[in-house]
């Protein structure tokens, strides 16, 4: 029993800071898989886990949410960015072509060169607003650069990040951007997991609570954190950690 507990609250910690920082939660669940399989992991609690980061996101932006209502614009931007990614996103999962691209050599590749691009795009110096520049052309942009996010180790977080600075967003206002993103982005992947769960028997039990509520914990401190650190400082810190990970994976394969 509490073996299963510490399974679920490390996932969740895997799921709740990898979700929302640039530095690609597939590579995180494949380097720690590698170390220990769990016995607790199952469809079910990868998609508590996701609710458990929706809800956490939701909650943090619950303000802006509210406000999106007297902000049609915002919300329609919001809605016609995530559109290429469900699209892209359903056609590889209805097709199976999804697995194919959970190789730990692609992983090891994209977390290594798109750890790099991201320190490339960091590097503007320019300040544009959501308020007032973000409009069809830059949420077009930012979209087909989130659809590179279904290939594992590139990070939806770290891709659309980068895609809102190459724009020359400053980081506050790209890493926004990247979380408004999120809200129809896990909602998908929620929905389509539950598609498949309510398939089978559902057995809803105490790991599913503690699933969601510890994702929802991890979520809403990782963003607090991010959105006060890059408020501060640059996105070297997670470029760095990005390229130590991806040198890990490649020892793990070619050792």
């Amino acid at each position: 029993m509490y073996e299963n507990i510490i399974e679920v609250i490390i996932l969740s910690a895997i799921q709740g800071i990898s979700e929302f920082l640039p530095i690609s939660s597939s590579a995180h669940l494949i380097l720690v898989s590698s170390l220990y399989e769990f016995k607790s992991n199952s469809l079910l609690i990868d998609i508590s886990l996701h609710l458990g980061s929706l809800f956490a996101i939701i909650y943090f932006f619950r303000k802006d949410l509210l406000d999106i209502k007297h902000n049609k614009r915002l919300l329609s931007l919001i809605i016609l960015g995530s559109i290429p990614l469900m699209v892209f996103g359903y056609i590889l999962y209805s097709t199976d072509l999804i697995y194919n691209l959970r190789n730990i050599k692609v992983i090891a590749w994209t977390t290594l060169i798109f750890g790099i691009i991201l320190y490339i795009a960091d590097q503007s110096r320019f300040d544009k607003k959501i308020s007032t520049n973000l409009n069809f052309q830059t949420i077009f942009f930012i979209s087909f650069f989130q659809i590179l996010s279904l290939i594992p180790g590139v990070s939806r977080a770290g891709i659309t990040i980068t895609a809102a600075r190459i724009l020359k967003f400053n980081r506050v206002d790209s890493s926004k951007i990247s979380f408004l993103l999120s809200i129809p982005a896990l909602s998908g992947a929620s929905f389509l997991g539950l598609k498949d769960v309510f398939k089978e028997s559902i057995e809803f039990n105490y790991l599913i609570f503690i699933a969601i509520v510890s994702s929802f914990i991890f979520s809403f401190i990782t963003v607090k954190f991010f959105l006060n650190y890059i408020n501060k400082f640059s996105m070297n810190a997670f470029v760095i950690y990005r390229i130590i990970i991806a040198l890990i994976i490649f020892v793990i394969i070619y050792n």
